[in-house]
């Protein structure tokens, strides 16, 4: 019996150790750059088109209607080219201010910026634009329909007066 408790403990010891080890300053870091991404889509305006779970229901009726990015089979490079240099005439504008004079886009050289581009409400950096496709990475792509958690943590203090509890 004795044995058996010091097994036991042994084994205690050896998961609380693994799962000690797991949660690292590197999951810390990902996690501030996933609520950084998530505090970029808010303030560039994402959520008028895209919905504030990127499911494709905008917040503005006036607002072009984004893509349901929950459902995207974009990968990262992708979409970061996609909020970089925008989608001409489909109304998603270009966040970054260096898209196609400073660099280029879809393969192209460097250029005049299309006209057909949707007006972009912020600029972000390109950090900024790295961090929003770590939080759609994340908390969005491959996600089905919206838990309570995640309307939690999109609306952080707020989630009382914007989440329903009982999904």
């Amino acid at each position: 019996m004795v044995l058996r408790i010091a097994v036991l403990a042994r084994c205690a010891f050896a998961i609380l150790s693994v799962v000690a080890l797991s949660a690292s300053p590197s999951d810390a870091q990902d996690e501030a750059r996933v609520k950084a991404g998530l505090n970029a889509w808010k303030n560039a305006g994402c959520s008028e088109c895209h919905g504030a779970f990127a499911d494709g229901e905008r917040e503005r009726d006036e607002a072009p209607v984004g893509a349901n990015l929950r459902s995207t089979r974009l990968d990262n490079v992708a979409i970061t080219e996609v909020i970089r240099c925008g989608r001409p005439t489909t109304g998603m504008p270009r966040f970054d201010e260096g898209a196609y004079t400073q660099r280029g886009c879809y393969g192209q050289p460097t250029g005049a910026v299309p006209d057909t581009l949707y007006p972009t409400p912020r600029m972000l950096s390109l950090p900024e634009i790295e961090s929003v496709v770590t939080y759609l990475r994340a908390r969005v792509i491959g996600r089905r329909a919206v838990t309570p958690e995640e309307c939690t943590y999109y609306y952080g203090d707020l989630a009382d007066t914007f989440c329903d509890k009982e999904k």
